[in-house]
């Protein structure tokens, strides 16, 4: 899709400065986080995390789950991350390149992204977007560390993750803390300690991934400029490690019945193959980008493109029909959230293209702009920019 870019001197990032294979990986990052989400809307954290939990009535909703555990869960949150960081950086440069304080600018960005995340949180509690906030700040001073040491600094900090993991079953063991409401059905008052140590891990995932997505955007490789060998290569190689680790969690999980005292290290599998995982994925849509475009990767980008609308959107539509609406429906199971998902697709994947052929911007992306820059910024398009898409 090519835009009508408005005055050069506005700020955003318009039509044909954007780099499409971001643009589709996001798409595709936001769409697949909506099929881990939607479990939460539905079930809350427990079945999340523990397929046992709750949801699971038949074996289409095992399968159903299983395959979100290996395909799904952490993998595509770990795509978001990464663009969330290569955003950033690109976001610094152009800021730089048109005369502008940069690190202020992207400062001033992200406290208003904190709030957004607070005003989501309100509504769910699983918001990501106050974790990328926070993160940016540490981006910030470390960005003009190589690309090797941003990167390798990025994975140490991601796995450090583990270490809060493993501190937390060991507060669960010894203590005997409940995890009713967190690893098995109902709700429980918790352990603050365990509670605090998850969302540091939580944060240090988030913060990891970031800053490896900065390190490997300058590198060019998000472009999708290397040669294809090299995408095709990392596609294999981390699909086939970071799903087969996937696979081993879910194997040690269920073959320990699901037990407390596989709750948390249970899961350290799937968090080791999240990187892996991720860039992959990410391979994989970057090889699919190069070949001749369609009408699918346009519209798919058209979602990246609307992104935070998308993703705010999904969990509007969440809690509005599966935590709220259907709250008491004891036929929604695991299935009939999968209908959910494909649902919400379909809408998204058509309202992204139909909103971005008469505007600028998604909703919230132009307010976000506009109180990022302080000053109105063009939203509608002119009928021979619509006339050019």
């Amino acid at each position: 899709m090519r835009a009508h870019p408005p005055p050069a001197d506005t700020g955003p990032v318009q039509g044909s400065a954007r780099i499409g294979s971001l643009d589709l990986i996001r798409g595709a990052a936001v769409l697949g986080i909506l099929l881990m989400n939607a479990v939460n809307f539905r079930f809350g954290d427990a079945p999340y995390f523990n397929l046992s939990a709750g949801g699971s009535e038949t074996w289409l909703d095992w399968a159903v789950g299983i395959l979100g555990e290996v395909f799904i869960d952490q993998k595509f949150m770990g795509l978001f991350s990464l663009l969330f960081g290569a955003g950033m950086i690109l976001f610094i440069d152009r800021a730089s390149a048109r005369g502008r304080r940069a690190v202020l600018l992207n400062l001033w960005r992200n406290a208003l992204l904190l709030l957004i995340g607070f005003l989501h949180a309100l509504l769910w509690a699983g918001d990501v977007l106050m974790a990328y906030a926070l993160s940016s700040v540490f981006l910030l001073a470390l960005r003009r560390l190589p690309n090797p040491a941003l990167i390798t600094l990025g994975v140490a900090v991601f796995m450090s993750s583990v270490g809060t993991t493993l501190a937390t079953q060991g507060i669960a063991d010894t203590r005997g803390a409940s995890l009713a409401g967190v690893w098995t059905a109902g709700e429980g008052s918790g352990d603050e300690a365990a509670e605090l140590l998850v969302l540091l891990g939580f944060f240090l995932r988030a913060l990891g991934l970031i800053l490896v997505g900065a390190g490997l955007y300058r590198t060019g490789f998000m472009n999708g400029a290397m040669p294809q060998r090299t995408y095709r290569l990392t596609a294999a190689a981390g699909l086939s490690a970071g799903l087969a680790l996937a696979a081993a969690g879910v194997i040690v999980t269920a073959a320990n019945d699901y037990s407390r005292e596989i709750a948390f290290v249970g899961q350290i599998p799937n968090t080791l193959g999240t990187i892996p995982a991720a860039l992959g994925y990410m391979g994989l849509i970057i090889v699919w980008n190069n070949r001749e475009d369609g009408w699918l990767k346009q519209r798919l980008r058209a979602v990246g493109r609307m992104a935070l609308t998308n993703y705010l959107a999904q969990t509007v539509l969440g809690v509005l029909v599966l935590t709220t609406l259907l709250a008491d429906a004891d036929y929604v199971n695991r299935a009939a959230v999968l209908v959910f998902v494909a649902a919400v697709w379909a809408l998204q994947v058509w309202w992204s293209e139909a909103w971005l052929s008469r505007f600028h911007f998604g909703p919230a992306e132009w307010l976000w702009r506009v109180a990022t820059y302080r000053r109105m910024q063009p939203l509608r398009r002119s009928g021979a920019a619509r006339a050019a898409l």
